[in-house]
């Protein structure tokens, strides 16, 4: 090879090599550039689903929010000693309702009264003896009023049940 084959073969290389490092440079560039595209949709990303649980949350915390004014209205009536136990009774099933009102708006019921034990919707905390064979499995006395949100059980009612003795 002679001396001016080389040094067009040397030219050549080192025009390839510049070629391969500005393809370097430019895919660095741009992976760079995705990168900055990727973090900047991951934050809007995040600033939308934190704005859509705020905005979703937002009705139940105003709800909440009115009733901590009820409670503190009733606890400063019953410092000042204005109330009577007759209104203070009543101030307080009225707090009650409030609440219940409250978990209305958000579908959430207390359950239907029930007579007898049932497995799905109660949950037998104790149980107490009976002699009546008619008594067994009844519910004695509701300990915790049960709850469903639709027609899904939310919570279920902690309930004392008669358990008839065999004699």
């Amino acid at each position: 090879m002679s001396e001016t084959q080389t040094l067009d073969a040397i030219r050549r290389l080192s025009h390839e090599l510049a070629e391969l490092r500005k393809m370097t440079a430019d895919a660095a560039a741009n992976d760079r550039a995705r990168e900055r595209a990727f973090d900047a949709l991951y934050d809007e990303l995040k600033q939308y689903k934190d704005d859509f649980v705020f905005q979703a949350e937002k009705p139940l915390l105003l709800d909440l929010l009115l009733f901590y004014d009820s409670l503190n209205w009733f606890q400063e009536s019953l410092v000042k000693g204005e109330m009577s136990m007759d209104v203070i009774a009543d101030s307080y099933q009225y707090l009650i309702d409030e609440f219940v009102e409250l978990l209305y708006r958000r579908d959430v019921n207390p359950m239907e009264r029930s007579e007898t034990f049932d497995r799905k919707t109660h949950k037998a905390v104790k149980m107490v003896p009976t002699d009546d064979p008619a008594e067994d499995q009844k519910i004695h006395q509701v300990l915790k009023r049960g709850f469903t949100r639709g027609d899904k059980l939310l919570r279920p009612e902690e309930v004392v049940i008669s358990r008839h003795r065999k004699s």
